[in-house]
This record gives C-alpha cells, sequence and structure tokens, in this order.
C-alpha cells in the first residue's frame, strides 16, 4: 500500500463528488427549495467538511443549472435556481430529441433484441399503471417506474455519444420530472397510453414512428406540467 493511500489520499479526492451529490439530492427532491440561498459556511458545517469542495460542488451544479448567482449590494449569493416554465420546456424538449433519436435506433434492432426490449416496456409500463392508480400513490415509487421505462430502451440502443448527452441532460430534468408525477398523479393515464405508443412502435420495428411516439410523450408533459407551474407559481415549493 502506497504512503498516499494509508493517507487517505482516495477519500479527500472523492469528498468533492460526495458533496455535490448530496446538495444535488437535496435540491431535487425539494429540501433546498427554488429561490433558497446557499451560503458555504452553512453547508460545510452541515456536512461537516471543509469550504473549498463544498466551492467545488457549488460550480458544478451552477453549471448543471440547478444554482444561480443572485448578486448582492456586495458579492453574488448561489440560489437554488428557479422552477420555470422556460426551463421545463427547454429540458423536455432536449429530452425528446435525444431519447427520440435512441427510440429510433431501438426500433433497429434485430427483432428477437425489439421483441425481449418490448415486453421488459411493457412490463414496467403496467407497474406505472398499477401504481398511478393506488389510492395513496407513492411518488417516488412513480418516478422510479418513470425513469426506468425511458432509460431502458436509451441504454438499449443508444451509441456512446448519445448516452453522454442523454446523461448529461437527465439529471437536470429530475426536479421537474418529480414535480410532474407528484402533482399529475390522477392524470398519469395519458402517460401510460403514450409510453404504449412507443412500446409498440419498438416492438413493429417502425423507427419513424418510435421516435415520432417518444417526441410526442415529453412534448405533452412539457404542455401538461407547464400548466401546473402556470397555476401554483414558477416559485412554488413542491
Amino acid at each position: 500500500m502506497t504512503t498516499a493511500a494509508r493517507r487517505g489520499t482516495p477519500q479527500r479526492a472523492a469528498r468533492p463528488e460526495l458533496v455535490y451529490r448530496k446538495l444535488r439530492e437535496l435540491i431535487v427532491r425539494g429540501q433546498l427549495a427554488p429561490g433558497s440561498r446557499i451560503v458555504e459556511t452553512d453547508v460545510s458545517q452541515r456536512l461537516g467538511v471543509s469550504r473549498t469542495p463544498v466551492r467545488g460542488a457549488l460550480q458544478r451544479l451552477q453549471q448543471e443549472g440547478y444554482i444561480v448567482d443572485s448578486p448582492s449590494l456586495q458579492q453574488s449569493r448561489p440560489t437554488v435556481a428557479p422552477l420555470t416554465n422556460e426551463d421545463a420546456h427547454e429540458l423536455f424538449s432536449i429530452l425528446a430529441e435525444v431519447e427520440g433519436l435512441a427510440a429510433r435506433f431501438a426500433a433497429q434492432l434485430p427483432a428477437a433484441e425489439r421483441e425481449a426490449l418490448a415486453a421488459e416496456l411493457t412490463e414496467i409500463n403496467a407497474q406505472f399503471k398499477k401504481a398511478a392508480e393506488a389510492k395513496q400513490p407513492n411518488h417516488n415509487r412513480l418516478w422510479e417506474l418513470d425513469e426506468r421505462f425511458h432509460c431502458r430502451y436509451v441504454e438499449a440502443a443508444a451509441g456512446p455519444r448519445l448516452l453522454a448527452l442523454f446523461e448529461a441532460v437527465k439529471p437536470q430534468a429530475e426536479r421537474y420530472e418529480r414535480i410532474y408525477v407528484s402533482l399529475l398523479v390522477r392524470d398519469l393515464k395519458s402517460s401510460v397510453s403514450e409510453h404504449a405508443v412507443i412500446v409498440r412502435a419498438i416492438k413493429s420495428g417502425n423507427p419513424d414512428a418510435a421516435q415520432a411516439a417518444v417526441q410526442t410523450n415529453w412534448r405533452n408533459a412539457a404542455q401538461r406540467l407547464g400548466a401546473v407551474i402556470t397555476n401554483v407559481g414558477e416559485r412554488g415549493q413542491w
């Protein structure tokens, strides 16, 4: 074992990533509400780390759109980015194109692979439907199933470049996706039906239909969510 390893260098190197993940989780789950000011010293004390990894995590979160600068008279103040119609529309539109391409490629897989993928997607969608119809829907469960449905056909068919684009954008949409399944839970039957169209297109080997079905699903979701954001308010604490 090297001296650096004995001294814990790997742990120190991993710390900024852990701080980033923790802060991102707090933002995505609404525990740091839109518009909340983030103070480095408060975060470092809360997480038991120095300010250096906190500063690095905040810079990364700002680059990814989770945090914005809110200038004061003396200095900039990082705050949790507001949830806006414009941002939701942009993110969902990007996902419509990226996932649409992945679905197109999925519909071009060999017949046996398409059959297996379609069967898996059908099962996930059935679970999603059942979870949405529960008397007391579990919002985390709904989000996880919706996430699994979309990720499955992307993972099955996307190449490395498309997958990299997907992995860069998808996490940024998570805040909006969680809002979607929590506030529109009684309207998720539309999503279930749109998912079924995606599955049929992939199974039948129709690339144009598969791509269009995914684009329609995301664009409709953007419209449905947009109406909710307009009613609740763009900085509502959901």
